[in-house]
């Protein structure tokens, strides 16, 4: 059986050959400015203008816990914005993550990726701002992604 990659590295600049999804956790109240997205953001625009779209429009759309909206960034790359968290801050009920909706990202994820035939390269989804913690979020990584043979490089930023 194949298993999650790690590298050292950016994961805006994802390594290898063919279709490559980059795939993140985005929050559920609309806001990019943070984290991960800023990274995003400074290579293309198109995710972020994509996701506030998205956000203006989910009185009419799937925008919300667990959805998965793929954007192109490049011919062979795409992002993949996954609503994986509660809000923006830890509070009385706890960190914004949401392994459930993490999980279910990665369900349509994996559907995707197959589709495209595509590696799906991320930093540690889930464990920056939004709080999580990576030995919840891997065995998601190895159950709903890895076991379907697609391959996955996690990138840990070389300081």
């Amino acid at each position: 059986m194949s298993e999650i990659t790690y590298v050292r590295g950016d994961a805006t600049v994802p390594l290898g050959k063919g279709v490559k999804v980059i795939a993140h956790v985005c929050n559920d109240i609309g806001g990019w400015g943070k984290g991960f997205v800023l990274a995003l953001s400074h290579r293309w625009p198109e995710p972020e203008a994509a996701y506030r779209a998205w956000h203006r429009g989910r009185a009419s759309n799937d925008f919300g816990l667990g959805a998965v909206q793929l954007v192109r960034a490049e011919r062979y790359v795409w992002v993949a914005n996954m609503v994986g968290q509660r809000g923006i801050r830890t509070g009385s009920k706890g960190v914004p993550v949401r392994y459930e909706a993490i999980d279910a990202a990665l369900v349509v994820l994996a559907d995707r990726a197959a589709e495209l035939g595509a590696s799906v390269h991320m930093p540690r989804i889930g464990c920056g701002l939004a709080g999580g913690r990576w030995s919840r979020v891997e065995p998601l990584i190895d159950e709903r992604l890895v076991l379907r043979g697609i391959p996955v490089t996690v990138y840990d930023h070389g300081d």
